[in-house]
């Protein structure tokens, strides 16, 4: 039954009154409940800032931290006791894989364990698609740590060439992959990622790529590149790399840099003043390394002509990597019993060579590898480096030791062990270095005001264990782990929280 004239007036004027208040509520309810806060007393803190560790009581209340310093704890206050640990800010793993991983295992526990709270993803060309799908999603089911996404060259070259991508791209179709860059900046990402040596982003242009670079750019984006060679064209490949940043106007990070094959090995000091030369010229370049001197790829990147079928060039190609004994499979889904096997050794009980199992696999059907063919001069040479940072280039599930180990090695091995950093610039390398290419300015450093991500560990203890047949074993060492204020890792075990955020410029 229709309501008489007036109580219709009434009640339409009541509902645009309430309309009109919902914008004041928080005021007019009275003052934000008081946020709990807890105090980690008698830690080294190392702020994150490559400055010499000091003793302090460190406050925390909701997801910040609120006082660093000489201070007592309230009463009642609880409090974590902290002697002999180091407090540092949580580490930002700017190179990772854990895009689908996370899906599986949100509380990401290899991840986790290593002292990371933060995981940058769609690296080396391949990017979730859509990003506000892919955002939204990780918005509703948050992870233990937090998290930030790179739109992929490849995934966008690949939605606009289809099968037809071994060539290189008409001015349309890069016009395309640039309104997808675009998107995909607008829905969240916070840069550009290439994987210039794989199978699609290989036949793309320089030009492409500084198209695509400079709508990153008009974001406030990176451009973060798997650069086109890491082996005997490194230095050709680094310099193009140093072009795209230099002519599309943006900061360019080089993926785990290094030195790949024999041809190059001991040529660091090179690739180094490539990159002074240019960062003295203006140009906003950084990089980062893992602490390992095997990288885990496709079988196919050994190939840098993509002539997997002609003996000669996967000869050489075998040759360039020190031999056949240096290629472990990983993964090989056609021959199960080929895995965690060498080249060599599974050539030698097939009675073939090793170009003549590698022809095969790669008709099969691809394998993942790992290759040993870096030398330890050339690392510590790159991580002596100011703009050198510490990255995994792993992620949960991946078949190589650093996917559960790459922060606990350098603390354990680089630091405590070998000497080759202090523990204040190694700090700096996993939390404010990679910060200050995210340019993000509530994370990374420890002091009041900043989020509270934060870890928490034994120097004399911290340590790696994970291996090349057993990749997964977690480290030792690293006590607590907090996201957003949240404990997440605690005593050898995840907490169960995921209180991890998705990040944005």
């Amino acid at each position: 039954m229709p309501l008489p004239g007036r109580l219709r007036k009434f009640f339409a004027f009541a509902s645009l009154s309430l309309l009109l208040l919902v914008p004041f509520a928080p005021l007019l309810s009275g003052p934000p409940a008081k946020q709990a806060s807890r105090v980690i007393v008698g830690a080294q803190v190392a702020d994150g800032t490559g400055g010499p560790l000091r003793r302090a009581n460190v406050r925390l209340t909701g997801d910040r931290i609120t006082r660093v310093g000489n201070f007592r704890p309230r009463a009642g206050e609880p409090v974590v006791a902290a002697d002999g640990l180091v407090l540092a800010p949580g580490f930002i793993d700017i190179h990772n894989h854990s895009s689908e991983g996370l899906a599986k295992d949100p509380l990401a526990e290899s991840q986790i364990s290593q002292g990371i709270t933060t995981v940058i993803l769609g690296a080396d060309g391949e990017s979730p698609w859509p990003i506000g799908e892919f955002v939204e999603k990780n918005r509703q089911a948050p992870a233990a740590l937090n998290l930030a996404v790179l739109v992929g060259h490849a995934t966008v070259r690949r939605k606009v060439m289809g099968d037809d991508y071994r060539r290189a791209a008409r001015p349309e179709e890069i016009a395309e992959m640039c309104k997808l860059v675009e998107q995909g900046m607008r829905e969240g990402a916070i840069g550009l990622s290439s994987g210039l040596e794989y199978e699609v982003g290989g036949y793309a242009t320089t030009e492409e790529m500084v198209a695509l670079a400079r709508v990153a750019a008009r974001f406030g984006g990176f451009y973060m590149t798997h650069i086109r060679d890491e082996a005997d064209r490194m230095l050709e490949a680094l310099r193009e790399a140093i072009a795209i940043g230099e002519q599309a106007r943006i900061p360019v990070e080089i993926s785990h840099i290094k030195m790949g094959t024999v041809g190059v090995w001991g040529k660091a000091a090179e690739a180094i003043r490539l990159i002074e030369e240019a960062r003295g010229r203006g140009v906003d370049v950084t990089a980062d390394c893992y602490p390992y001197d095997a990288w885990a790829s496709t079988i196919t990147v050994l190939v840098p002509n993509k002539h997997y079928d002609d003996p000669a060039s996967v000869e050489r190609a075998l040759a360039d990597v020190g031999g056949a004994a240096n290629v472990l499979l990983t993964e090989c889904p056609k021959h199960r019993d080929y895995e965690f096997r060498t080249l060599e050794e599974i050539a030698k009980s097939q009675r073939i060579s090793p170009v003549e199992l590698f022809i095969q696999i790669v008709k099969d059907g691809e394998a993942g590898v790992v290759c040993r063919s870096m030398k330890d001069e050339d690392i510590r040479a790159f991580y002596q480096q100011p703009w050198v940072m510490v990255a995994s280039d792993g992620g949960i599930g991946l078949r190589h030791p650093r996917a559960a180990g790459t922060f606990p090695k350098v603390l354990g091995r680089y630091v405590r062990e070998q000497n080759w950093l202090s523990l204040p610039e190694a700090i700096r390398k996993m939390t404010s270095l990679p910060v200050q290419r995210l340019r993000w300015s509530d994370r990374g450093v420890l002091r009041a005001g900043m989020r509270a991500d934060l870890v928490l560990f034994n120097p004399a203890t911290v340590l790696d264990h994970s291996t090349f047949s057993h990749p997964g074993t977690l480290p030792e060492g690293i006590e607590k782990v907090l996201t957003n204020g949240v404990l997440v890792w605690d005593a050898g075990r995840a907490t169960g929280a995921r209180p991890g955020r998705v990040l944005g410029r």
